[in-house]
């Protein structure tokens, strides 16, 4: 874990709240039960209809057994159809998880979703730009709107940093350093998303840059607004590369591998690395091996996401690249999503329109439940190195 950052406290009283609670003003209040859901959240200090931020104000009563019956899917789409609100949603799912009450209700469903991971291979090369249709491409306009200047869509480094932008820029330059980017090198972005990585790099540190995405309009934006600059990028799979880079570099993108193409993508990335070079690979990651990813994030946000476990990331590089580094910076995540956050709302009003209601509670969920899962340290932010094992000598990460 990174000493220099901690997890934010939850009762911190400079965390910002707007008027967007996701509270629906027109539905009647209703008096707290002792339904099963009443008292399990009670065991994280959270209170049906109570005066707390962080407390669950239910306008439909019935959302309580299909929460119960349904789980994380049941508690997404209840929130999804105004059923319930919160106004500080990062905390409500942060006492939760806090409190591990996922473990007190195991729905048998999540056996055959567990099966069918090891199964089925759901990041398959036909499947590979379904994550880009349904997540990427929503528009460039709305993603402008809620990331930094440069478009980052991944943790910010906060070290020092006071700001988002300030955040998305110390990570960019972190990952130039740790990969020792000097004038004339190649480097290859697997998951380049809008740019950032490369557009910086080709700009500070003088290096030629290869991108891949799945997303037509990632794509589209580098072409348009880094035309000047040597950037070549791909709409493609990983797996089609096949030329060789002194440096690679990928960044948000493992968590759509998936477990049975872990092994496939560190086989790619040995395969494009030339003898002395380095592969910087930045993803979030979870704490334990056989799970998979929750239901209703995979269902509305990222489908077929499959974060991996560390020891997984270790299995697929054996005897093929050695791990020179592990940095977990995953508190600042939290961070970087409660930063998105705040531009979301504060851009909203342009976007409704476009957008309707269930939209908007559909990504207040996604970016405040995340965060909250960040700060609970239910999932982490790694960033490894790693090197080609049959080179000799001593690698130093800064």
């Amino acid at each position: 874990m990174d000493s220099d950052t901690s997890a934010q406290d939850p009762n911190s009283s400079n965390l910002q709240r707007n008027s967007h609670s996701g509270r629906s003003s027109a539905a009647p209040v209703i008096q707290q039960s002792s339904h099963l859901a009443g008292e399990l959240l009670e065991r994280a200090g959270i209170r049906i209809n109570g005066d707390n931020p962080w407390d669950l104000q239910l306008h439909r009563p019935q959302a309580l057994d299909e929460i119960i019956a349904r789980h994380n899917l049941g508690l997404g789409e209840t929130y999804m159809r105004g059923d319930w609100s919160c106004e500080a949603l990062d905390e409500f799912f942060y006492r939760i998880l806090r409190a591990q009450l996922q473990h007190q209700i195991k729905p048998f469903r999540n056996l055959w979703r567990i099966t069918r991971s090891y199964l089925l291979n759901l990041q398959s090369e036909r499947r590979a730009f379904q994550v880009g249709e349904h997540h990427y491409d929503l528009g460039n306009d709305f993603y402008q709107s809620m990331l930094d200047s440069r478009m980052t869509y991944s943790c910010g480094y906060w070290k020092d940093a006071k700001d988002l932008e300030q955040a998305q820029t110390a990570k960019l330059d972190l990952i130039c350093r740790k990969l020792g980017l000097q004038p004339g090198m190649r480097l290859l972005d697997i998951g380049c998303g809008w740019g950032s990585l490369v557009s910086y790099a080709a700009e500070h540190y003088g290096v030629e840059c290869t991108g891949v995405t799945v997303s037509r309009e990632q794509k589209q934006f580098i072409d348009t607004h880094y035309a000047s600059l040597p950037i070549t990028v791909h709409l493609q799979d990983y797996r089609a590369l096949d030329a060789k880079y002194d440096r690679i570099a990928s960044v948000g993108m493992f968590e759509h591998v998936g477990r049975k193409n872990h092994r496939a993508f560190m086989e790619v990335s040995k395969r494009c690395l030339k003898p002395d070079g380095l592969l910087l690979l930045h993803t979030i990651g979870k704490n334990q091996r056989n799970t998979t990813c929750d239901p209703w994030i995979e269902k509305y946000i990222f489908p077929n996401g499959d974060l991996p476990f560390n020891g997984q990331i270790c299995d697929a590089a054996e005897e093929l690249l050695i791990a020179e580094d592990l940095h977990n910076f995953g508190s600042d995540y939290d961070k970087t999503l409660m930063a998105w956050h705040d531009n979301f709302e504060r851009s909203w009003e342009k976007f409704s329109g476009k957008f309707d209601t269930t939209f908007y509670r559909m990504w207040r969920y996604y970016l405040l439940s995340c965060a909250g899962a960040f700060r609970a340290r239910h999932i982490q932010l790694w960033q490894w190195i790693f090197s080609d094992r049959l080179e000799g000598g001593v690698r130093r990460v800064c």
